[in-house]
């Protein structure tokens, strides 16, 4: 292993994650990748260590569930000593008119995209309020500023986890601790694709170009922070549509 900076990247097997796994491997970050997919973390592995020989690990992770995201940390600090950055990436979309929608289907997007991403940030703010410094970086959605119709549920997961971000960025300022977020616009991913759009209808970007601008975030110089970003293709139509 190197010494450079390590990171944790929930969500890492697929999409944006995987995007950013490899933009931070290229740039020789040490890597814990996180889901609940083992099969996909692995290929995730191979290729940043292609890029960055034998940089990156994987730990299956619940982050809905208190005790494997404690179990995440813990065995990340074991193996690297440190946690320089958090990427609370982790998501998913559901939806349906509101009067129709189940309480489970609401459960569900709201237990992943805000309650795992309060469960990664709380056990990421305690081992870097301890060293001193550290980065965290959520990645929202447009849809957290502009909604799309029918999408209750995801929507006011990422308006929270924009609430919670400027929280938690209150309570690290004095620890160093440096606490953004990134709301990406209509993004190529796999969870996309199982919904069965059409990538031609609207204006789409890559996952490498998030990657792009997460990377910058968590570079800036140490007394700087981006604290809410927004990235969209330039042609993607923003108000009222999410």
């Amino acid at each position: 292993m190197n010494n450079n900076k390590t990171a944790i990247i929930t969500g890492a097997g697929t999409g944006i994650g995987r995007g950013i796994a490899l933009k931070f491997a290229e740039n020789n970050f040490n890597l814990i990748l996180a889901s609940r997919n083992v099969n996909n973390l692995n290929k995730v592995k191979k290729d940043c260590d292609l890029l960055n020989n034998d940089s990156s690990y994987v730990i299956q992770t619940d982050i809905t569930d208190e005790t494997s995201v404690d179990n995440l940390f813990s065995e990340s600090k074991s193996k690297f000593g440190k946690i320089d950055v958090l990427i609370n990436n982790s998501g998913v979309f559901d939806g349906g008119a509101i009067d129709e929608m189940s309480v489970e289907t609401w459960d569900k997007v709201i237990s992943v995209n805000l309650r795992g991403a309060f469960l990664c940030l709380r056990q990421a703010m305690k081992l870097m309020k301890s060293q001193k410094y550290g980065r965290i970086v959520n990645i929202g959605s447009i849809s957290g500023q502009v909604p799309r119709l029918n999408s209750a549920p995801y929507t006011t997961s990422k308006f929270g986890l924009t609430g919670l971000t400027k929280a938690a960025a209150l309570e690290g300022r004095d620890f160093n601790v440096v606490v953004s977020i990134v709301h990406p616009g209509n993004v190529i991913t796999e969870l996309r694709a199982n919904r069965g759009e059409d990538k031609d209808v609207e204006p789409m970007m890559e996952p490498q170009d998030i990657a792009e601008l997460v990377y910058l975030t968590v570079n800036l110089p140490s007394n700087v922070n981006l604290l809410e970003s927004v990235m969209l293709p330039n042609t993607q139509l923003y108000v009222g549509r999410g």
